[in-house]
């Protein structure tokens, strides 16, 4: 998404929320990140990693799903307007070509610890960490996966 584009659909949607992740086993949890992202704005907008970039940060056996997979589930999603990929490690410029309104993360972040938190604030954006949903994690489903349980949560 260049900055001319992100600039248009801005126009055309109003106040456009960002969060990003792998995403990799949708649960719960990521539902509830999504749907309270979505209530901070007009459009919310999810930066996907794409499978190198996954395997880059959480090793060789992950993904669980691919990226193309990912992204259409959450783009299934009535709360998600848009999905990006991205192969960098990090979004950052993903975020800096987007420029969002707000940006989102899990309660496992902090504000200081958000890619890209600066850049949004020093725009007047906004950081808005929403608190995790307890007992839902992809890797801990996993996990459990491999040790032969169900993967079901609680």
């Amino acid at each position: 998404m260049t900055t001319d584009a992100a600039a248009r659909w801005r126009q055309r949607s109003g106040r456009v929320v960002f969060t990003n992740g792998v995403f990799d086993l949708l649960h719960p949890g990521h539902v509830d990140i999504l749907s309270a992202a979505r209530a901070l704005g007009d459009a919310l907008v999810v930066g996907v990693n794409t499978d190198a970039s996954v395997r880059r940060l959480k090793g060789p056996s992950r993904p669980v799903r691919g990226e193309n997979d990912r992204a259409h589930v959450l783009a299934a999603l009535e709360v998600v307007d848009a999905v990006v990929l991205f192969d960098e490690d990090t979004p950052l410029e993903l975020i800096r070509a987007l420029a969002p309104d707000v940006l989102v993360k899990g309660g496992d972040y902090t504000v200081e610890t958000v890619v890209g938190a600066p850049d949004v604030m020093q725009r007047g954006g906004d950081v808005v960490i929403i608190p995790l949903t307890p007992g839902h994690s992809t890797t801990g489903t996993v996990e459990r996966m491999r040790a032969g349980g169900t993967g079901g949560e609680d």
